[in-house]
């Protein structure tokens, strides 16, 4: 007998005989909603975030993604640097993306929007978190973290990080990494907060340099300062210059 002998179930074969069709079970299906959690679907899923994502920013224009803490009261300092930072970037010709939810990212957000410029957000499904900051004038909620993640990459010219945690430590170094490995080009990375951020450039510098793990280049890759006006500057020059290097078309 044939070892080819079988069926396809859509583009897969299989040698597997089975009494019924995927059609069929779809349609004498008595009902339930377990099937939308099966790999499968979620596949469709995954698919459908990229699809709503890609469309709600293709026509965004030039942006700059700014992290930080969801837990920034908004009497903290640097709730005041938020706010700042999103009104100079609106002003130097930017969209602000941030991950919409409260603290740092409500602070981007609302300088974006009171300057009159794009206000973004990307927001995670998450059981302690509620919903899209009252400053978010594009929002879309995803999720999956890469899905949103390839978001924040794709649709931003660069990265300012204002104070956080982990999630703010998650997305800077998979930044770092991407710079490092050249997925992304002319992509400046800012921490905003030298007595917040020196430790951990410390660190990477006297113990993961030092041993040699990563090279001395990729700590240029990372610009820190107090200043939010001098972040602006450095994001703006960064692309000015990347612009310049291009060859004509």
């Amino acid at each position: 007998m044939s070892r080819l002998r079988g069926r396809f179930k859509g583009p897969v074969f299989t040698r597997a005989e089975e009494a019924t069709t995927t059609d069929q079970r779809l349609l004498d299906s008595p009902g339930g909603a377990d099937w939308v959690h099966t790999d499968p679907w979620r596949v469709m899923r995954i698919q459908a975030e990229f699809v709503e994502g890609f469309g709600a920013l293709a026509e965004l224009g030039p942006a700059i993604a700014v992290f930080g803490s969801a837990r920034t009261p908004r009497e903290h300092p640097s709730y005041a640097q938020g706010e700042q930072l999103g009104r100079l970037l609106v002003e130097a010709g930017y969209a602000v993306i941030t991950g919409g939810g409260p603290g740092a990212m409500e602070a981007a957000n609302k300088g974006a929007c009171d300057a009159g410029g794009t206000s973004v957000g990307l927001g995670i499904e998450l059981p302690f978190e509620a919903g899209l900051n009252e400053w978010v004038d594009v929002g879309i909620n995803f999720r999956y973290f890469f899905v949103r993640k390839t978001m924040f990459v794709k649709y931003s010219q660069g990265f300012v990080v204002l104070p956080g945690g982990v999630g703010t430590l998650d997305e800077l170094f998979e930044a770092i990494t991407l710079v490092q490995t050249k997925k992304v080009t002319r992509f400046p990375i800012v921490l905003v907060g030298v007595d917040y951020w020196s430790g951990l450039l410390d660190w990477m510098r006297d113990t993961v340099l030092a041993d040699g793990k990563i090279s001395p280049a990729d700590l240029d890759l990372i610009h820190l300062t107090d200043d939010v006006e001098e972040a602006v500057r450095h994001v703006a020059a960064v692309q000015h210059r990347g612009a310049e290097e291009d060859p004509p078309r």
